[in-house]
């Protein structure tokens, strides 16, 4: 057992008194709360009294709250000092990043005796995120999905950047048990140790000994670990302008030495006193390891007790007391808090994970940064111009009416920006095509309620009347269509992964605020233009007379259409087969990649064929402010292996003569590393000025002394830590004649520098890539080891391609979302029909609104196969169609189009009602009436969504294309439905 040392003396957790405090005070946070909770209540009561309408007050200061209340997130981030624009959050597929879904290996596991579960699901998350980001600011999310797969989500980041975090998710952290140097067993070690700046201590051309730092709490504060005076050996040394306390550890044979590679098993236990302890375990070899260490430092015969240093990536987190001999399992004790042993569980697991994951993720999304800010561009360019377009129609049409139309509108968007902020969700792309989406449904409260203002008019009722029986008669109406949709909206965020979730998110909140600011604001609005005699009257064009159209006659017209329709469309899904469906649903990989030179569509295509097969998928990209035209593609295959399709993608383009961009590499001439008197480092034969020797000291000057250096020359610029991989791949393959690997953890014996390029002047925050680097090798890798993994990573370089977009989908994951879209989709038209059936009291109500649902899902779902068939044609060039496939974005769209159809639907049967009145039947007068009384609104409603849809269908980008595409169908699948098949 080991018995940990609760150490009385900590070390100055203070920061410097010249250093600002962090974060904004006390008086800050209270001036912040009165400008939110007294400041609208105190100027809604002025404006009132200015405008002398006093029994407003409380509505004005309601509004002016809300305001404020969307105003503060943006505010309270320039307070901080980060600015407003960091106020937003953005998806990855805006952004950049990657989204990767790993399984357990379940049946390791259970063959090692564990068992799979949510604990140990969320131990795993805990020791990963630690892995990943110690220091809690790369904003990294890792969380559980389902029973036994685990999601991270790397916002923002390089590709390059991205396939680092990728080898550390799977990858053992540098985990290592040492003995804490002492002056009873080495007391020669220590004095060499203390003469000389050196980082390690070598005897006889091995490494014995080194310097460790102790590691930091993430306040900045040391961990409470410190050496015994007189008999443990520290010092405090300056590096990067910073002091750092270090204690001296021995360290054992690279052969012999005690890592997490063999660490089974860490969690929290009891003692033998029921105090908190952290249990391990390990595997054979690391318990045979572990015993051989702990027998040779057992306690001396007047109870001294060596200390067992426990580090985690080269830093000493904690050092306990060795009692007695160790083999497989352990236990650590002390009088540790619940906390601090939650802490040391994931020092421990985050160099050995509790269950073996796969090493190949099941489920990856990676877009660069480049084409995350060109699809956020497009996206944000389709609100504004949809927006524009918008309020420019409601002004045309309603006149003053249309004016407080869009205030409410932008104050709408306003709000929903704010909330998304205030609750920190990240906006995706589907997340920007539902505040589009959010436009036309908003408008669409302002039109009923418009419309029963012009109806209320007509009769004969005053301006004051017309507005109040405008808003009550459309209350209903407005109340059940949006309800409806919020409905969808919360399906829509069950089933989906985050870009589909942020589209429900995005819409859900776009709705209520709809609500809020139509029904709240606007009345508010109309009220006091009336009541001060602003306005006398309220002019509207009437573009759609009432007519008296016999719908009813229409029936078996309208039957027989819709047939038609639906089985040209289904003929042509079942004739394509498979080919509907995207990756999402099959399994699969899509990538980007770029040519040297300009190419056609059809020519990469038909090349790619040839070898992946006819189902694939190639589109061509047009990045804007990029020389990318005809350059950018991006392709779809069945094929699951990222590396496969990889491979086949290149050796295909390749063999054509098709050229791919390539990133390719120019080793300079290796040198030795020398350290000079004051410890830094230079290549052999360099001569040190004076102002160089007086530098301090750095870790990688001692850690890199005696090893080699060269300098590498990219054809293009990489981040460090890309060409450090590449090389460490290389190093990894390099095992001895036992087959065991030659270099225990090389990720420490490498380091990499950047040299020249834009990453010299990159400002604080943007990803800083050379075109020219400084490699430093350890002189534990051999020269003739270095030299062989250089002219393998040459090769590498030169025959692999960049990609800068990779999704994959396992078939596992693919079967998975097919069941929870259909479940989606199910579950929508059962929640609609209860909820219509209690709205309208007649199951009658409910089948019918079902019927047009189904009716718009299959003309949209056979419309998708026909739209792939006519891409393929110069009208499909003309329409900007696509091989459009159903993936998850699709089946938003259909939810989306279920939630729009039935709230036009909505507003005919809710007039309906009101003709029908308490009369038993249902007439065709009364239908013909109803539909024709509400088909100004269908048809100007229909006006407005459909103006921003095809906005976003031109404008939208490649990302929701398909998603569009959907929508537009929809909308006029949904109105026609309304009135024929409803």
């Amino acid at each position: 057992m080991i018995d940990f040392i609760l150490q009385s003396l900590l070390f100055a957790q203070a920061a410097p008194a010249d250093e600002p405090a962090a974060g904004p005070g006390v008086g800050t946070i209270l001036l912040v709360l009165l400008l939110v909770f007294v400041l609208p209540l105190v100027l809604g009561t002025l404006l009132a009294r200015l405008l002398k309408l006093p029994d407003m007050a409380r509505r004005i200061s309601i509004v002016l709250f809300a305001l404020i209340l969307g105003v503060m997130p943006f505010v309270w981030h320039e307070i901080k000092g980060d600015g407003w624009r960091k106020a937003i959050k953005w998806g990855i597929d805006l952004a950049g990043g990657t989204n990767l879904v790993y399984q357990i290996d379940v049946a390791q596991a259970e063959a090692d005796g564990k068992t799979v579960n949510a604990d140990l699901v969320h131990r795993m998350v805990v020791a990963i995120g630690s892995r990943l980001d110690p220091a809690a600011q790369e904003q990294i999310t890792v969380r559980g999905v389902g029973r036994d797969r685990i999601e991270v989500i790397i916002p923002g980041a390089d590709p390059e950047i991205v396939a680092r975090k990728k080898r550390e998710m799977t990858r053992l952290g540098k985990l290592e048990f040492a003995i804490l140097a002492n002056r009873r067993r080495h007391n020669n070690i220590i004095e060499q140790a203390l003469k000389s700046p050196a980082r390690d201590v070598r005897q006889g051309g091995r490494v014995v000994a080194g310097w460790r730092p102790v590691a930091k709490n993430k306040d900045g504060s040391l961990k409470d670990v410190h050496a015994r005076p007189d008999v443990e050996a520290s010092r405090v040394v300056e590096r990067d302008g910073k002091p750092e306390t270090e204690l001296l550890v021995v360290l054992e044979p690279l052969d012999r030495r005690v890592t997490g590679r063999y660490l089974t098993r860490a969690a929290p236990e009891r003692d033998q006193s029921g105090r908190h302890s952290v249990g391990f375990s390990f595997n054979q070899r690391g318990g045979n390891l572990f015993a051989a260490l702990t027998a040779e430092y057992q306690p001396d015969t007047d109870d001294f007790h060596h200390r067992l240093a426990v580090l985690l990536d080269d830093k000493i987190h904690s050092a306990p007391n060795l009692i007695t001999v160790i083999s497989d399992q352990g236990q650590i004790t002390g009088d540790f808090t619940p906390e601090e042993i939650d802490e040391l569980v994931n020092v421990l697991n985050a160099g050995a994970l509790e269950a073996p994951i796969i090493p190949d993720p099941i489920s990856e999304l990676s877009i660069s940064p480049m084409l995350g800010a060109d699809v956020r561009q497009k996206g944000v360019l389709a609100i504004g111009i949809s927006a524009f377009a918008v309020m420019a129609f409601m002004v045309l049409y309603y006149r003053f009416a249309g004016i407080v139309a869009n205030i409410c509108l932008i104050l709408n968007i306003f709000l929903t920006v704010g909330a998304m902020v205030l609750i920190e969700a990240a906006f995706t792309l589907p997340g920007l095509a539902g505040i589009v989406l959010t436009i036309g449904m908003a408008v669409d409260a302002n039109v009923l309620i418009y419309e029963r203002m012009r109806e209320e008019l007509e009769r004969g009722a005053s301006l004051r009347m017309a507005i109040h029986n405008g808003f009550a008669k459309a209350l209903s109406a407005i109340i059940d269509s949006n309800v409806t949709t919020l409905l969808t909206a919360v399906i829509l965020y069950m089933i989906g992964t985050d870009q589909i979730r942020g589209f429900a998110v995005t819409l859900f909140i776009g709705l209520v605020l709809s609500l809020f600011t139509t029904l709240y604001v606007g009345r508010l609005l109309f009220d006091l233009v009336e009541r001060k005699r602003w306005i006398q009257r309220l002019p509207m064009l009437n573009f759609v007379k009432k007519p008296n159209w016999d719908f009813i006659r229409l029936t078996f017209r309208a039957t027989v259409l819709s047939v038609v329709v639906i089985a040209v469309g289904l003929g042509a899904l079942f004739y394509r087969g498979s080919d509907n469906l995207d990756i999402d649903f099959t399994g699969g990989t899509m990538v980007t990649f770029q040519f040297v030179e300009d190419h056609e569509i059809d020519d990469v295509r038909a090349i790619l064929q040839q070898d992946l097969g006819t189902s694939i998928t190639v589109e061509l990209l047009d990045i804007e402010q990029q020389a990318t035209r005809g350059k950018l593609f991006r392709l779809r295959t069945r094929e699951s292996d990222i590396d496969v399709v990889r491979d086949q993608v290149n050796a295909t383009l390749v063999a054509a003569g098709h050229e791919l961009r390539k990133v390719t590499v120019q080793p300079g001439e290796i040198q030795p590393i020398v350290a000079d008197a004051g410890g830094s480092t230079k290549p052999a034969g360099e001569k040190t000025g004076e102002d160089e020797a007086a530098k301090p000291v750095t870790e990688s000057d001692e850690k890199f002394a005696g090893g080699r250096q060269v300098e590498l020359t990219f054809s293009d610029e990489i981040h460090p830590t890309t060409a450090q991989q590449y090389l460490l791949d290389e190093i990894e393959k390099m095992t001895r004649p036992d087959r065991t690997p030659k270099y225990d953890e090389p990720s420490t014996l490498v380091e990499v520098d950047g040299l020249a390029g834009s990453g010299a002047t990159a400002a604080a925050g943007q990803v800083r890539k050379y075109s020219k680097v400084l490699l430093k090798a350890s002189p534990i890798i051999e020269e003739p080891d270095l030299k062989t993994a250089l002219a393998a990573m040459q090769q590498k370089l030169q025959d692999n391609p960049i990609f800068e977009e990779v999704n994959t989908f396992a078939p596992s994951v693919a079967s998975d979302m097919k069941v929870k879209a259909m479940v989606a989709l199910l579950l929508s038209l059962v929640v609609i029909v209860g909820y219509i059936w209690f709205r309208f009291e007649r199951i009658t109500f409910g089948l019918a609104a079902v019927v047009a649902l189904v009716h718009d899902v299959l003309v949209t779902l056979g419309m998708v196969a026909v739209g792939a068939y006519v891409s393929r044609t110069a009208i499909g060039h003309w329409l900007l169609l696509d091989d459009f496939k159903i993936n998850l974005q699709m089946i938003a769209a259909f939810l989306t189009i279920i939630g729009y159809s039935l709230n036009d639907t909505i507003v005919t049967f809710d007039r309906l009602r009101e003709l029908r009145g308490k009369n038993p039947s249902l007439t065709p007068q009364m239908i013909n009436a109803s539909v024709n009384q509400t088909i100004s609104r269908t048809i100007l409603t229909a006006t407005t969504v459909f103006i921003v849809v095809v906005i976003l269908y031109i404008f939208g980008g490649d990302g929701i294309h398909g998603f569009t595409y959907c929508l537009l169908i929809g909308t006029v699948a949904g109105t026609y439905s309304t009135v024929y098949i409803a």
